[in-house]
């Protein structure tokens, strides 16, 4: 085989070699694409399935009494004393937990409601307390922090300085002052509370 048969054949391994390892290229860039654009598809179905999710979880927490978010913005002052000490719904885990009623900036006095029909007891709901016409439960719902009338102590509701025997289908308007407090107070200790809360500012 002569000199220039030699260098054709290797001429013609080194063209094969470069487009094997050009079609391996070709091959990993594709995959990288095909990954990317897994990843990129991926991405938008979690982000409909999210929306989807929020969307459901909303819906299925109001009602068909419930108007449509956002068609209200109304503000409440409220005090909640047990055994006279005040509640603080300032904290985070009471801040912003539904987008139809909550407490928010923390400011733990203003209730903000943001749809028609929402009552006092969905925001209740909402942070994980139960309110009915005799008890008030806290979210970690123990015996020593579920408080019911008995014969001792009882629980009392007052709306603008009217006492009502039931708060939790109370839909509230707007500068509305509702004091919840539960023990054995005298008239004249409710009354120091309902100054109290006559003095806590509404954040609007």
């Amino acid at each position: 085989m002569g000199k220039d048969d030699k260098d054709q054949k290797k001429s013609n391994s080194e063209r094969r070699d470069e487009k094997r390892e050009s079609f391996a290229d070709r091959q990993s860039r594709q995959k990288r694409k095909n990954t990317l654009i897994g990843i990129g598809v991926l991405a938008v179905i979690a982000t409909i399935v999210g929306y989807a999710a929020l969307h459901f979880v909303e819906k299925s927490s109001t009602t068909q009494e419930f108007g449509r978010l956002g068609d209200a913005h109304e503000h409440a002052s409220l005090l909640l004393r047990i055994h006279g000490d005040k509640f603080d719904f300032s904290r985070p885990d009471f801040q912003v937990k539904s987008p139809f009623i909550h407490f928010e900036g923390q400011d733990g006095d203003t209730i903000h409601r943001h749809a028609t029909g929402v009552p006092i007891g969905f925001l209740f709901e909402s942070i994980k307390m139960q309110l009915t016409d005799e008890c008030v439960v806290f979210p970690d719902k123990k015996p020593e922090h579920t408080f019911c009338t008995n014969d001792d102590y009882s629980l009392k509701f007052y709306i603008n300085h009217e006492k009502v025997s039931s708060i939790a289908d109370y839909v509230l308007n707007e500068d509305d002052r509702i004091l919840i407090s539960y023990g054995n107070q005298n008239q004249t200790e409710i009354d120091g509370q309902l100054r109290e809360l006559d003095a806590q500012v509404i954040k609007k």
